[in-house]
């Protein structure tokens, strides 16, 4: 099974191709290019690089979200016209299992952040039980005081992970049973989610082209500020 996966939730913007337990390509780059500039670049050199030909693959691996709302758009954008140019089904792989699954088989508990702005991020815990990396609770959007009042409910230590952890440094690092991630790990990766994507596809989680949806936990900013003008003209008008 060859899978070409991409991430382009977050800061970072990630392409692979892996084949069964071989990564066979990467290119991720976290630097100030906008994704619609990057991605099917980085698309087109993992394939030219590791000699792939598109067509080739059995399925394009998605990571579906939650995350950046420009981000989720053009990942699912680039996903789905890959998928429909190349008649291959698609394999969405929610962002925050995909970045938990950089950290493997540790006896800890696992929490993703992910900046999501307005003092909040996206998050979930997980466990590695058996080999298998388990969702301990669904994804959330919350407050990173609702994340560390959850974190010290385990007992035990927590690693963290994600764009989210530099953001609230200061106020997680007054906790001793929290750790971190170290950079090689701490962020998207295509890898991760062409890896995941492999267990998924064998849990019959793949679905056609057009068929896939991002996750969005909460609405996008334009959608907020529009519901708040109307409620202020309603106001008004009352």
């Amino acid at each position: 099974m060859k899978i070409l996966a991409i991430d382009t939730t977050g800061q970072t913007a990630s392409a692979a191709i892996a084949e069964e337990n071989k990564l066979i390509a990467e290119f991720t780059l976290n630097y100030k290019l906008t994704h619609s500039q990057t991605i099917m670049p980085m698309v087109a050199e993992v394939c030219e690089k590791s000699e792939t030909k598109p067509r080739d693959v059995d399925y394009i691996a998605c990571a579906s979200g939650p995350g950046s709302f420009t981000g989720l758009r053009i990942g699912a954008a680039t996903a789905k016209g890959l998928a429909l140019a190349l008649e291959k089904e698609i394999v969405p792989v929610p962002t925050l299992d995909a970045l938990a699954y950089n950290v493997f088989e540790t006896d800890k508990i696992i929490c993703p952040i992910m900046d999501a702005r307005r003092s909040q991020v996206y998050t979930a815990f997980y466990r590695w039980d058996n080999g298998k990396l388990r969702r301990l609770t669904e994804m959330m959007a919350i407050s990173i005081d609702e994340v560390i009042q959850m974190a010290e409910g385990y007992g035990q230590k927590v690693i963290f992970l994600g764009d989210g952890v530099p953001v609230h440094q200061e106020r997680l690092s007054c906790y001793p049973d929290f750790i971190y991630a170290p950079a090689h790990c701490s962020l998207q990766r295509a890898a991760s989610v062409a890896a995941l994507a492999m267990v998924l596809v064998r849990e019959g989680k793949a679905v056609a082209g057009n068929a896939f949806e991002p996750i969005y936990l909460r609405k996008s900013q334009a959608e907020r500020e529009r519901e708040e003008r109307l409620q202020g003209e309603e106001k008004h008008n009352d």
